[in-house]
């Protein structure tokens, strides 16, 4: 299915690139989420007439990601759970979990922004995770995992 990108999408392309993808992916994710819209005739020249706007939108949640970002970098974040005597944790830490701890901290992160490749967290100790606040921009936290006494 041809679709006009309404939206820079990683691996994909920019805003205004008209690209082919799979008729499930577009459906599914890109249309529904507004990063894309149909390559039809009436939808090529409508975007046409909106591209400046769309350009602007997307300058400015990239400008706000870049000042989230500035306000993130090499922020630590302490969170406690309880721990066996061998340092393994009763559960373990999640995106979920840090999303929590960084809003109590007072900065505005959605559990979807936190990478973590190789899972949770299921042991004592200090992680180093990747913050992806826009396609283009990341933040490095530090989280540090302690037991409950």
């Amino acid at each position: 299915m041809q679709v006009i990108l309404t939206d820079k999408v990683a691996n994909l392309g920019n805003l205004g690139d008209v690209v082919k993808v799979k008729d499930g992916y577009a459906r599914n994710f890109l249309i529904p989420t507004g990063r894309a819209r149909r390559a039809t005739q009436a939808n090529m020249e409508a975007f046409a007439t909106q591209k400046a706007e769309l350009e602007r939108v997307a300058a400015e949640k990239l400008a706000d990601s870049q000042r989230r970002a500035e306000k993130l970098e090499g922020t630590s974040v302490t969170i406690s759970q309880k721990a066996g005597v061998d340092g393994r944790l009763f559960g373990s830490i999640t995106n979920a979990d840090i999303a929590d701890a960084l809003q109590a901290q007072g900065h505005e992160v959605a559990k979807s922004e936190i990478r973590l490749p190789e899972g949770p967290f299921k042991t004592l100790g200090e992680y180093p995770v990747v913050l992806a606040l826009h396609s283009d921009i990341t933040a490095n936290i530090k989280v540090v995992v302690t037991g409950l006494q």
